[in-house]
């Protein structure tokens, strides 16, 4: 079925900047139905020890590039489903961070199912944070998703996996 590059396996993204910001966490929280105060009050978290209010685990799903990596870029986007997500951290997210975000492509698996053929793209996205002096150092996060690419047959026939 392969409509995928897989001479782009292993390569990267130009990397992007993010900045989190409380605004972003409190309506992150608000849409997983989360009511952690972490999340939402700043004076709770100081007194928990964080440096501002936390982020959800689930956070980085907000991060984009402003332009899709080459491995999606050339791809029908009414073909892509979101799938698996592996989450990794070294130290909780926290509103005012900075981060250079870093998306690598590492692998494809081709599957074949009830509903037809499918790929399945692996990748890696880190997250360094940006110091004061502008220098991406500590790796804070890695997330690893698979993202389907469905066939035609499964998108014509309304198929949701």
């Amino acid at each position: 079925m392969t409509e995928i590059d897989h001479s782009l396996i292993g390569t990267s993204a130009p990397p992007f900047w993010v900045e989190v910001e409380r605004g972003a966490i409190r309506k992150f929280a608000d849409a997983i139905g989360d009511d952690n105060p972490l999340y939402r009050d700043e004076a709770f978290a100081r007194r928990h020890g964080y440096d501002g209010i936390v982020a959800p685990p689930t956070f980085p799903t907000c991060f984009r590039a402003p332009k899709d990596p080459p491995w999606i870029a050339t791809l029908d986007r009414r073909r892509i489903v979101a799938g698996e997500m592996g989450f990794h951290y070294v130290r909780p997210i926290v509103a005012g961070m900075r981060f250079e975000c870093r998306l690598q492509f590492v692998g494809v698996d081709e599957k074949t199912g009830a509903r037809g053929a499918m790929s399945l793209m692996r990748q890696v996205m880190s997250g360094y944070r940006i110091g004061e002096d502008g220098v991406a150092r500590e790796c804070v996060f890695t997330v690893r998703r698979t993202t389907v690419y469905r066939s035609a047959q499964q998108v014509a026939s309304g198929s949701l996996a």
